[in-house]
């Protein structure tokens, strides 16, 4: 009964350290993968960033060439009306500094 008992621990024991190296190679293993999975997870939150940016910049050249040809085009306007109404004042003063006719 003794070397039953002495046996059957024996055997406890030695199934009981098994399990603790099988699990812990398991916990190795997992931190392993849990390095492999933040290390995908920033590969991809780097591409996609980097996506984005060349979305924001390319966005930002297309509203500021935009910009620009509406200032351009604006401003042609502006100096367009201004000319023609310096005209149009030339030519009433030169109308008032005719010498006038005399009756």
């Amino acid at each position: 009964m003794k070397k039953i008992a002495v046996t059957l621990a024996a055997c406890s024991l030695s199934i009981g350290l098994s399990l603790g190296v099988a699990s812990a190679q398991d916990a190795g293993q997992d931190m392993k993968d849990a390095g492999h999975e933040t290390k995908s997870g920033a590969k991809e939150l780097g591409h996609g960033t980097a996506t984005a940016a060349k979305g924001v910049a390319h966005g930002t050249a297309t509203g500021a060439k935009k910009v620009g040809r509406t200032t351009k085009n604006t401003t042609k306007k502006v100096v367009h009306g201004g000319a023609q109404k310096t005209d149009e004042g030339a030519t009433k003063v030169e109308q008032k500094t005719e010498p006038q006719p005399q009756l």
